[in-house]
């Protein structure tokens, strides 16, 4: 038999787009993100860093994106999965989900929770019985959601123990203000459920944008590395969100360095097979 190809080393979060104003109404008007960011600009960041290739997420609500995303993948090899946006309160939705699961880089789907003003959002039949879809087609699902959210995720994650779900930026807790509880006993509370995974992600665009240090972050990675493990954590670069707060190089050292100081065979789990293994990679 020939030798199993090596498992991938991942960027598990990242973006494209092509700007528009009127598509992306969440960027201000002095964001430098907003102009195109496309699998080329990507491309040389992820050789800098050792990388061999990534997960594109949705950025808008939109099965126009979610096919343009997969048709990139179709063009990109280095776009390793796609993590897209289905109306999953829709009575229709196993249609919309096998249309795109079709696509075999299609890998999972996500809501963008956070905005939702109900924090029991997930909670709703029509969101429930969308979820309950995503089995059969092998997806994941991606929590996209504030800590004033997580009582929910974890009574979400709770009634579908049999299907995979990954924490998006860790919840976004408050760094700038130095908040850890109860964000923190919410993630242990989160982990204890042992079909969720973690991307270490989107934290500088919690700390202060200007004057962050690594040292902001560490109380923040030694939660999540006490509650997940090395086995369900998985670092995403937020790219191209985090150039508001640090370049790519930066956000990936940060992470690079703090799992420097744990055992050997935490690094290849984190930077990629973890993630390979949460997205049928």
């Amino acid at each position: 038999m020939p030798p199993a190809p090596p498992t991938p080393r991942l960027d598990a979060h990242q973006h494209f787009w092509n700007y528009s104003a009127a598509e992306y109404p969440w960027m201000r008007p002095e964001w430098p993100i907003r102009r195109d960011f496309l699998p080329e600009h990507l491309e040389p960041l992820l050789a800098d860093a050792g990388l061999d290739g990534s997960i594109a997420v949705q950025a808008r609500q939109s099965m126009v994106e979610s096919r343009w995303l997969l048709e990139l993948a179709d063009r990109h090899a280095l776009i390793r999965g796609v993590v897209g946006w289905v109306d999953l309160r829709d009575e229709n939705v196993a249609v919309q989900l096998a249309e795109l699961a079709s696509y075999p880089k299609f890998v999972g789907v996500r809501h963008v929770v956070q905005d939702e003003p109900d924090h029991r959002f997930m909670l709703g039949p029509d969101f429930l019985r969308g979820i309950a879809q995503l089995e059969r087609f092998d997806l994941t699902y991606d929590l996209l959601v504030f800590p004033r959210q997580l009582p929910a995720a974890i009574e979400l994650v709770r009634r579908f123990p049999a299907q995979p779900f990954v924490l998006d930026h860790i919840a976004k807790p408050s760094i700038e203000a130095r908040v850890l509880s109860p964000w923190r006993e919410q993630i242990v509370e989160l982990a204890s459920h042992p079909n969720v995974s973690c991307k270490v992600s989107g934290m500088v665009t919690e700390a202060n944008w200007s004057t962050w240090q690594p040292s902001d972050l560490r109380p923040y990675l030694d939660v999540v590395f006490g509650a997940f493990g090395e086995d369900r954590l998985m670092f995403g670069s937020d790219w191209p969100v985090c150039l508001l707060a640090g370049s790519y190089h930066r956000v990936h050292a940060v992470i690079r360095e703090y799992v420097a100081g744990l055992p050997t065979t935490v690094a290849p789990k984190v930077f990629g097979r973890n993630a390979a293994r949460a997205y049928g990679i």
